[in-house]
């Protein structure tokens, strides 16, 4: 039997609405804390710095120009442009210093390579080449005159224009590592050729991973429906891999000029992905990494989620996509990217390891951390703040 005694003190039930009162507050003031949507912007703030901290506290020492790394700096970029916190910047530079401005380092021609590979000599494989984006955006963010910082940039993609081949984005990952370096390095030398062929590499692209009627992208030509198929039978696409795709278009737009001969082409294929992904997602707000067959590889992912986030955000901030029809659907997943994904201590929880494919029984929980994940997170988190902005 308990025994509750109170001596000199306010009545039980004055404390019991202090108490409330108080934890409500504690709670408030945790910046993964969020009632009502759109959130406030000082929160999305507060919730950018905390997640990009901690990360870099973790990871003080630069790592190589390759693709998980330089995919957590596309993300780091875009923190700093909304939050203005230079160390994020100076973060950035310090790795594309480590890094020589460069992907892959062989300076021979003759033996650049572009189908998989981590060595020296693939320097036209796009695992190497995203590093281009950060370069490019450090060139111009600074309005430097400094052209070492994009001389390697302009050195590989324009030996790659040169030559006659047109399938060198073969995998859906390359789509976001290796499109938006084609309109950024545009934007600066104001060289159409990057255009014509980023038109190009697309079409081929799409030759051979994009499914017409599911509006979806295989991961490559090995996942083709029914060569391959779910666990349940299904159309098998990856999570993360239209998440790459979806966010390289949003960038690709970003950067398109507006009376661009193909345009609309590249902002059709965007909204037709946007309409079915809304109509995947599951109703906690994730989409599973198998997008179509959430028994294939169930419960939450946050990579693929943080990418689709970005995206819909990127469209509604920019006019492409209807408030009305995606609201909701960000509404969701920022509910999951800020309550599930994102830890009390800034780790962002829910990433699947690097792979190519929705694994059955793979185990993706709170500990499942990547950089990739994070640049994910900060994108959409980023993305968000505007949104936030632009409501407020």
């Amino acid at each position: 039997m308990y025994h509750l005694i109170i001596r000199n003190s306010l009545p039980l039930v004055t404390l019991l609405l202090l108490s409330c009162n108080f934890s409500n507050k504690k709670m408030s003031e945790t910046p993964n804390d969020e009632k009502h949507f759109p959130p406030k912007a000082d929160s999305v703030l507060n919730i950018i710095n905390l997640v990009n901290d901690h990360w870099q506290n973790s990871h003080p020492e630069p790592d190589r120009a390759f693709w998980h790394p330089a995919a957590y700096h596309t993300g780091n970029i875009e923190a700093y442009k909304v939050t203005g916190n230079e160390r994020f910047l100076e973060y950035s530079k310090k790795w594309a210093e480590h890094n020589n401005w460069k992907g892959a380092t062989s300076d021979d021609r003759s033996n650049w390579k572009y189908h998989y590979g981590e060595t020296p000599e693939h320097v036209l494989f796009g695992d190497w080449q995203i590093a281009f984006q950060t370069y490019a955006d450090i060139y111009t963010l600074e309005g430097s005159e400094d052209s070492t910082k994009i001389a390697r940039a302009r050195e590989v993609m324009e030996y790659q224009m040169s030559t006659p081949q047109e399938d060198y984005w073969w995998w859906a990952d390359g789509l976001y590592m290796v499109m938006p370096v084609m309109t950024k390095l545009y934007k600066i030398t104001g060289n159409e050729h990057y255009l014509d062929k980023l038109y190009e590499y697309f079409q081929y692209a799409n030759s051979i991973m994009y499914d017409e009627q599911a509006g979806l992208y295989y991961r490559d030509a090995k996942y083709v429906f029914p060569q391959h198929k779910s666990l349940n039978g299904k159309k098998d696409f990856w999570a993360r891999g239209d998440g790459w795709v979806f966010a390289g278009l949003a960038k690709v737009l970003q950067d398109l000029p507006e009376d661009y001969e193909h345009r609309a082409f590249f902002e059709e294929r965007f909204k037709d992905m946007a309409e079915a992904l809304k109509n995947a997602q599951q109703n906690a707000g994730y989409w599973t990494r198998s997008i179509l067959d959430p028994e294939h590889a169930p419960g939450p992912e946050t990579s693929g989620t943080a990418f689709f986030t970005y995206g819909f955000l990127w469209g509604m901030n920019n006019g492409v996509l209807s408030k009305e029809t995606y609201q909701p659907v960000v509404e969701k997943s920022w509910q999951y990217l800020n309550k599930v994904a994102l830890q009390e201590n800034g780790e962002i929880g829910y990433v699947q390891p690097i792979g190519e494919k929705a694994i059955p029984g793979q185990i993706v929980d709170k500990n499942s951390t990547a950089d990739f994940g994070v640049g994910a997170y900060l994108l959409a988190a980023s993305e968000m703040y505007r949104f936030a902005q632009k409501q407020q």
